[in-house]
């Protein structure tokens, strides 16, 4: 069996027994039903999908056929005005005219297309204008009053002639040409088309002007009511390298005419929207039918929600029955592992009652088993405290004497070298010491009085050192109130002595600081001797160990010894403790 497995399966093992039946069952019915709901879901949204794609393309087929008929319409008017023989035969006679001639002539052609249309019963519903240049470029319009538009000015021949519109009209040969955009304004309500004036009389089909017909871009709304009953019609001009949508004019949807007609489908579609799309014979334009798959798919969505809740629904009536059947197998095993959990608190009464089974005879041991170890509990808990206390007097009792063979071995070198008064001082800073270490008998001392049972320390060696050592001390006036263990100070400042600034040759420092943080009382007791490399020294020392002993056992969890030190920079040690409550030990070592 693969480890990942092994895995799993312990995994399984350790849950509660009530668990693993709720597992269980999850595992036989849910899984089946979701599977199947997912299945019957897609298979929905996939026939819905190609459905719905299918019926969209007949319907693009069907607008693009209507609109191919007006198209039609419209290409026959441009024929039937190219014909005409009284127009052409004002477009070879044209010549320069001045306001007044122009005039007179635009109304006579306007009468001429006029005729043209009404003899001929052309649909001109989506006509906005039409418009005819000679090759002098004067313009004759039926239904515009600017004539040439943007063009209209002293230039007009250069700017018509440089157009985009115009060159592809003359390379056409005659052939309507149609654009999505009004060619004369650049209108976004209108588009043309355009066809080139060419003499039936002349071999080579001499130019003699132009045919610029203006429609309306309603024309789509009239042909696409069918595709419009849901999602959005769409038409697109890609037959230059830009991509143009015609219709409709006012579109507020994803769009962006420096790419592709590819890029824009593409962009469409990671908009969520199922695209279709036929092309039109007659202009070479896109016909586009948009539908949003979340409005598409809200039907086939109802299946995943329906299978949701009947997976729920099982789901609840199986929890229920595995939980009834499991609730009298997992009762009273719940009631002797709640009554375990209450005796590791510390509980001792328990008013449990279990029934004559297997689980009763365990529960009913454990509860003998529990009584009898509470007695002997409170047995050790007294023999550990007897064992703490003789402990903490013994290593306190150690002290006094280490500190006091010192001192007096110092009284005796002084008086043996006739410095009687040195000695005198010594022994009083000694007399003083010791009745501040006595304290009356107790273990704790206030932290101003550790303090001053260190300078009368620091008397007695500063008398053996030629007064080389000096003393700073600044300590929080707020931790001067507090109790502290006594005697854990001034091992400190000996070690500094004796291992730090005794083989240091000239002056030394030794610096003792203090202030609280938050619950605990913090000393630090620094020299600027000459330090140590290995940090673990400080275990075969006597005064250090003592004192970390002394702290452990009385301040227990709540307290921290931490000695800093490098060769040459000194050594640097923290003691932290809580007052009040109990703390643990640790000595580390490093780099200052």
């Amino acid at each position: 069996m693969p480890e990942k497995q092994r895995q799993w399966m312990a995994r399984f093992r350790r849950l509660r027994i009530r668990d693993r039946l709720f597992a269980a069952m999850i595992v036989v019915s849910l899984p089946p039903l979701f599977f199947l709901g997912f299945l019957s879901f897609n298979i929905a949204r996939d026939t819905l999908t190609e459905s719905i794609l299918e019926s969209n393309g007949d319907h693009l087929q069907t607008t693009s056929e209507v609109a191919d008929l007006l198209f039609r319409n419209i290409i026959n008017l441009n024929r039937f005005i190219v014909l005409n023989d009284e127009i052409l035969d004002d477009l070879r006679n044209s010549k320069i005219r001045n306001s007044r001639e122009l005039s007179e002539m635009n109304e006579l052609t306007i009468n001429r297309l006029q005729r043209v249309i009404n003899s001929n019963s052309f649909d001109t519903r989506f006509v906005d204008s039409l418009c005819i240049f000679d090759n002098y470029y004067q313009t004759y319009c039926l239904g515009r009053p600017d004539n040439a538009g943007k063009y209209e000015g002293p230039d007009k021949k250069t700017l018509i002639e440089q157009s985009d519109w115009y060159r592809e009209a003359v390379e056409a040969q005659g052939r309507v040409v149609f654009f999505s955009y009004n060619v004369l304004d650049g209108s976004t309500t209108s588009f043309s088309t355009v066809k080139l004036f060419r003499d039936p009389e002349s071999i080579q089909g001499k130019p003699l002007g132009l045919l610029v017909t203006n429609l309306s871009v309603s024309l789509f709304q009239n042909v696409s009511q069918a595709t419009r009953d849901y999602g959005h019609f769409v038409v697109v001009d890609a037959t230059d390298d830009a991509v143009h949508i015609l219709y409709p004019e006012a579109w507020s949807g994803p769009r962006d005419e420096a790419v592709t007609y590819d890029d824009l489908i593409a962009e469409w579609e990671n908009e969520g929207y199922l695209v279709s799309d036929y092309r039109n014979v007659s202009t070479g334009w896109h016909f586009i039918h948009l539908l949003q798959k979340e409005e598409l798919l809200a039907r086939s969505n109802r299946i995943g929600t329906y299978t949701g809740l009947i997976a729920a629904l099982i789901a609840v009536v199986a929890l229920t029955i595995s939980y009834l059947v499991s609730g009298g197998i997992t009762r009273p095993l719940l009631r002797l592992k709640k009554m375990m959990v209450d005796w590791n608190k510390g509980t001792l009464d328990f008013n449990v009652k279990f029934n004559d089974d297997e689980v009763g005879t365990i529960g009913e041991t454990f509860l003998r088993v529990a009584y009898q170890n509470m007695e002997l509990d409170a047995r050790l808990i007294q023999a550990e405290l007897r064992e703490r206390e003789a402990e903490l007097r013994a290593l306190q009792a150690q002290i006094n004497p280490h500190f006091l063979y010192n001192t007096l071995d110092s009284i005796y070198w002084m008086t043996r070298l006739k410095k009687t008064e040195e000695a005198a001082t010594m022994a009083l800073a000694l007399s003083e010491s010791f009745k501040l270490s006595l304290n009356k008998g107790k273990e704790t001392i206030p932290v101003f009085k550790e303090l001053k049972h260190i300078e009368h320390y620091m008397t007695i060696q500063n008398i053996r050192y030629k007064g080389r050592i000096r003393l700073e001390m600044d300590v929080e006036p707020d931790v001067m109130k507090y109790e502290m263990l006594k005697l854990i100070l001034q091992p400190l400042v000996e070690n500094a002595v004796y291992h730090g600034l005794e083989p240091k040759p000239g002056d030394g420092l030794i610096r003792i600081t203090g202030r609280q943080d938050g619950d605990e009382l913090v000393f630090v007791v620094e020299d600027n001797g000459v330090g140590m490399e290995n940090i673990a020294l400080i275990e075969q020392g006597y005064g250090l160990r003592n004192v970390r002993e002394r702290l452990r056992l009385y301040y227990g969890d709540h307290c921290a010894f931490t000695v800093w030190s490098s060769p040459g920079d000194g050594t640097r040690i923290e003691i932290r403790f809580n007052p009040g409550k109990g703390g643990s030990v640790h000595v580390e070592g490093g780099r200052v």
